[in-house]
């Protein structure tokens, strides 16, 4: 399938330490256009803030975000899921770094570790308030 679909993730104005974190943990290739370079937007309550992030991790794996000026409503950013398939150990090391890094200053509602399903399942809130889940498949044999 060549469709892809990107989470798009709003903020009301952290959006540019927001994306530089994810950025941070899950490598890629991280582009920021603010209001002032996107609009020449002169108004001093919203020209530094970001009107459009981009963050390309690999293919298949792209998020993007924005800051949402204050006369628009900013609601939850909804749920993240990551997982793996289990046909490479290389993407359990992968979440699992994922998992702590996205933990950092965050809170933790449900710890990693293994599912009555028999993989490794957690969620997280991180420090920007967006709520992660993780399901680590077991390598198949």
């Amino acid at each position: 399938m060549t469709i892809g679909l990107t989470p798009y993730l709003r903020f009301a104005g952290d959006a540019k330490e927001a994306m530089e974190f994810y950025h941070q943990v899950l490598g890629g290739e991280l582009s920021m256009m603010t209001f002032q370079e996107g609009m020449n937007d002169n108004n001093p309550a919203v020209a530094d803030q970001i009107m459009h992030s981009s963050l390309f991790v690999e293919r298949g794996l792209h998020f993007m975000a924005s800051d949402t000026p204050t006369e628009m409503d900013v609601r939850g950013n909804g749920v993240i899921a990551l997982s793996s398939d289990g046909t490479a150990g290389a993407d359990a090391e992968t979440l699992t770094r994922w998992w702590e890094g996205l933990g950092e200053g965050g809170q933790i509602n449900m710890p990693l570790e293994r599912a009555p399903w028999g993989d490794s399942f957690g969620e997280l809130r991180d420090k920007f308030g967006v709520v992660w889940m993780f399901n680590i498949t077991a390598v198949a044999s």
